[in-house]
């Protein structure tokens, strides 16, 4: 299937997904009543299988870690998160969406971990009534002054690429002084959203984008895309897509004529030890443009937050956004703290409209820094940082050391 026809077929399966729900949405009660001894239940919707799964794994594991750090209760009763796997694409999203806004337990959802799981699933969630408090879906469109009423109640305790974008572009004209670029999506909003934002600051400082590329998630021969780009003889390559492509572009470049000393530079998607496994020896240099999440740029008690995740897990986090997901479930606590009734026999009434306007008001220092959320859903501000992987083996990744630290 062709890259326009995916697109399609994706933007059709949302819009019917979308009407089939909204007559039944619409009609449920805009309050929750808990009864005493009942749980409060959060939804939760990540990638949690395939390739990218490090990704979504590591923020349930955040979420689970602040419940536990709430002795597992809200508001004097038990939490259940009620998690889905969305796969990190429109389709995983829809159906992730669906599923928890027909629960009518569920108060608000956090996640999910990319862009296209997002935009597909928060029109779903807010016809709904339910908040979605996204921990590392980054696309600007998601956050931004314009975007569409569907989208009101998503909010993020994640940073905008509309920040990452240029701070990248700054860093590859300055830092790695290339004069040309190309740059490659996949299609998803994130990356699309991504690469012409970064695009637009690195031709505005002077630079040239010798061409936008793109391919699909399951591409697997990379080598015509390649030979093409090596034609072009570009100082370095953008492509901060996900795993499974960006592996086959890593370890098919190594044998394209041209290209194998070229800068690649990577994003979010690919700050995981999935990337290691799938790429081997082809990931020693690859860089990373992604937050700077070393403790000394993270909340007071980030420190105390990784030493909680090994003891839990017997490993250290496998991507950057564990602190994003801690926080998002914070948020959500005190919103409903803030806004929810409890009546003499110990039933919380928990009103969706009034929990929604409660996430706007709520600033706190969180793991990841200061959480205060703009009228558009923007929670968190982004703190550039890149990395280079040292390392083809997974038991040294540690965000940091191995993928390295080199900016700022």
């Amino acid at each position: 299937m062709t890259e326009s026809k995916r697109i399609c077929k994706s933007a059709f399966v949302g819009a019917v997904a979308y009407l089939a729900l909204a007559g039944a949405a619409f009609s449920q009660s805009s309050e929750i009543r808990i009864e005493p001894g009942a749980p409060i239940v959060i939804g939760g919707y990540w990638v949690l299988s395939g390739g990218d799964a490090a990704l979504g794994n590591d923020q349930k594991r955040g979420v689970e870690l602040a419940i536990k750090d709430l002795n597992g209760t809200i508001l004097n009763h038990p939490v259940r998160l009620v998690a889905e796997d969305s796969q990190c694409s429109a389709e995983g999203g829809q159906t992730a969406a669906t599923k928890l806004a027909s629960n009518p337990t569920v108060v608000g959802v956090i996640g999910p971990s990319c862009s296209s799981e997002a935009t597909a699933a928060a029109p779903i969630l807010w016809n709904a009534g339910l908040v979605s408090i996204g921990t590392s879906a980054t696309a600007p469109s998601l956050t931004a002054p314009d975007r569409k009423a569907d989208y009101k109640g998503f909010l993020r305790t994640v940073f905008s690429d509309a920040d990452q974008g240029p701070a990248d572009a700054k860093w590859i004209h300055d830092g790695l002084k290339a004069k040309t670029v190309v740059t490659i999506h996949d299609g998803s909003p994130y990356t699309q959203q991504l690469t012409a934002e970064m695009a637009k600051t690195f031709t505005g400082l002077g630079g040239k984008i010798a061409s936008q590329e793109a391919v699909a998630p399951t591409d697997v021969d990379m080598r015509p895309l390649l030979a093409r780009i090596a034609t072009e003889k570009p100082d370095a390559v953008y492509v901060p897509i996900f795993v499974p492509a960006t592996a086959q572009i890593l370890k098919q470049a190594k044998q394209t004529p041209g290209l194998e000393k070229i800068a690649f530079i990577g994003g979010g998607g690919t700050m995981s030890p999935d990337i290691m496994d799938a790429a081997g020896e082809a990931v020693i240099g690859f860089y990373g443009a992604f937050p700077d999440v070393t403790p000394e740029a993270q909340g007071k008690d980030y420190p105390k937050l990784l030493q909680s995740y090994q003891d839990e897990y017997g490993e250290a986090p496998t991507s950057g956004f564990v602190a994003n997901a801690y926080d998002a479930l914070t948020l959500l606590k005190m919103a409903l703290e803030k806004s929810a009734k409890t009546e003499a026999d110990g039933t919380v009434v928990v009103d969706k409209k009034a929990l929604h306007d409660a996430l706007f008001a709520i600033k706190f220092s969180g793991m990841s820094g200061d959480i205060s959320c703009n009228a558009d859903g923007q929670c968190s501000a982004f703190k550039p940082g890149i990395y280079q992987y040292q390392s083809a083996d997974r038991s040294t990744f540690a965000i940091g050391t191995n993928p390295k630290k080199i900016y700022p």
